[in-house]
């Protein structure tokens, strides 16, 4: 197969099947005698074990290291596991961090009026440029406990 057969047939694209060989997730691959990529069915397959780990979430780095012990048959599956367990751990953080930019964006716009007024609490947030979590991984307090907004300040009509 040609890079955008085997593009097609592994839901890749071209672009990222040259980065994969790149970056040594796949060694590489056969080529004709003008230059052309030539993908047979074992790079086929190995694709499709990095479209499976991508769509599951996993770093290139770590779908390296799957990839490793995929091909050693003496492997152990504690240390598959082990990566499967950080890897859910990374996950979970994902998820709270996410959950919390969920709850600061809704409290802001349950906040905002949403009428023909200039005034937006959602800009003003956003324009304070306080992150929503510090880079040591604790989360914003300026704004309120848990990284939400401060309660609506509601202002007579």
């Amino acid at each position: 197969m040609n890079i955008g057969q085997a593009a097609k047939a592994t839901g890749i694209s071209a672009k990222m099947i040259r980065y994969y060989e790149d970056s040594g997730l796949i060694g590489p691959v056969a080529r004709t005698a003008s230059g052309y990529r030539v993908y047979g069915p074992r790079d086929i397959h190995t694709l499709g074990f990095i479209k499976r780990s991508r769509d599951m979430g996993f770093s290139v780095e770590r779908i390296g290291g799957l990839l490793q012990l995929w091909r050693d048959r003496s492997r152990h599956s504690a240390d598959v596991k082990r990566m499967a367990l950080e890897h859910v751990a990374v996950l979970q953080q994902r998820i709270a961090e996410l959950q919390d930019m969920v709850a600061t964006v809704q409290t802001l716009a349950d906040c905002c009026a949403g009428d023909e007024r200039p005034d937006c609490p959602i800009l003003s947030d956003i324009a304070t440029g306080a992150p929503l979590h510090s880079p040591g991984g604790g989360k914003r307090l300026a704004k309120g406990s848990r990284g939400r907004a401060r309660a609506c300040q509601k202002t007579p009509e």
